[in-house]
């Protein structure tokens, strides 16, 4: 027997075994969801999940076995775990062959039901009225800042809940029919992707082509298949759906270009020991008010990690501050800031506590 017949023997026998301890964990698995039933427990525990990802990473090596990629074999086996109890329905910022779309399956896995749509704001209906259990919808780019829509959503859909947060690395591709870059006449891409790929377009001689500003990148990619002329700036998973090549590959002027993401449910998140805390503030309109505020995670020694302010729709010129702080809103520290500022006459929702995903 060859020795690559022999490698490949041991491979199938590790098969065999992984098959093997996955049908172990799918009967515990099955065992925990039958105590969740009778007690009202909830099946997605991101809490858990991290718990679980922190500790297997610790098995890293760097190069044979990345925490990136322990990552992504364990979100689809906790993606089959959960579908026992039936498939969950995603919402999501479509189409299909968006960021969201990416950022969505790389947390839930390919067992889950994925529905695009169209707006925001509409990604939080469909988990409001039930009809998704989870949405995923951008709230920030580290190029290019907040996404204003989604924090006006969690402003205005107050049954909504944080439970997760995603970070995906941004990297565009130039893709089109058309091999040549002279012959380019249209560029079909989202204005804020345009954006992130203005160097590249300035060294290609491309800032004069037309632009044509699409909804989406995964709609640019769609209308540059058909356009023998025109070219995408689009993800590869878009190039990928619409069957369009890709002439050039990340060419985002910030190659550590990334987007991060909510998680959208209708219940709170248990602490996982290393949690992120987001809320809705509102002050007193007067001068010293936000200091005030901010005053109090302050003396507590509590983190700020994100400070945003967005017109209270419902107040003409006031506004409304979202804050992300360093911990769980059970812990004891957070518990008593939040109820000090409350009683400082701050008005607070907690739009959730959710583990650390960066």
């Amino acid at each position: 027997m060859s020795d690559l017949s022999k490698l490949r023997e041991q491979i199938d026998a590790c098969d065999d075994e992984i098959i093997a301890i996955l049908k172990r964990r799918i009967d515990a698995v099955e065992k925990i969801g039958e105590i969740k039933r009778n007690e009202g427990g909830t099946v997605y525990r991101p809490e858990r999940e991290r718990q679980i990802i922190e500790r297997l990473s610790k098995h890293c090596d760097g190069s044979k076995l990345s925490r990136a990629g322990i990552e992504a074999i364990f979100y689809e086996i906790f993606s089959l775990s959960r579908s026992l109890e039936g498939r969950e329905k995603v919402a999501f910022l479509g189409p299909f062959g968006t960021y969201s779309h990416e950022a969505s399956v790389s947390r839930f896995g390919q067992n889950a039901i994925y529905e695009p749509i169209t707006s925001i704001d509409g990604v939080f209906r469909q988990v409001e009225r039930g009809a998704a259990k989870f949405g995923v919808v951008p709230i920030e780019n580290n190029t290019e800042g907040a996404v204003a829509a989604s924090y006006d959503s969690l402003g205005e859909h107050e049954s909504i809940k944080v439970v997760g947060e995603i970070y995906l690395d941004i990297s565009h591709a130039l893709c089109g029919v058309c091999a040549e870059i002279p012959c380019l006449k249209r560029i079909y891409t989202h204005p804020q992707a345009y954006a992130q790929c203005r160097k590249f377009l300035a060294e290609h001689g491309l800032e004069g082509v037309e632009f044509v500003a699409t909804s989406s990148t995964a709609k640019a990619a769609w209308l540059a298949k058909d356009d023998e002329k025109g070219a995408a700036i689009c993800s590869k998973i878009a190039a990928k759906l619409s069957n369009i090549p890709v002439i050039f590959e990340r060419i985002q002027d910030n190659l550590g270009n990334s987007t991060r993401f909510f998680v959208l449910s209708n219940a709170f998140c248990d602490k996982s020991g290393n949690d992120k805390t987001s809320i809705i503030a509102s002050t007193e309109h007067k001068p010293g008010a936000l200091f005030d505020l901010l005053s109090i995670f302050a003396g507590l020694k509590i983190n700020i990690t994100k400070l945003e302010s967005r017109p209270d729709k419902k107040h003409s010129f006031k506004s409304l501050f979202y804050i992300d702080i360093e911990g769980h809103k059970d812990d004891e520290i957070i518990a008593k800031a939040l109820n000090s500022a409350r009683q400082s006459g701050h008005e607070i929702r907690v739009l959730g506590s959710y583990a650390v995903a960066k």
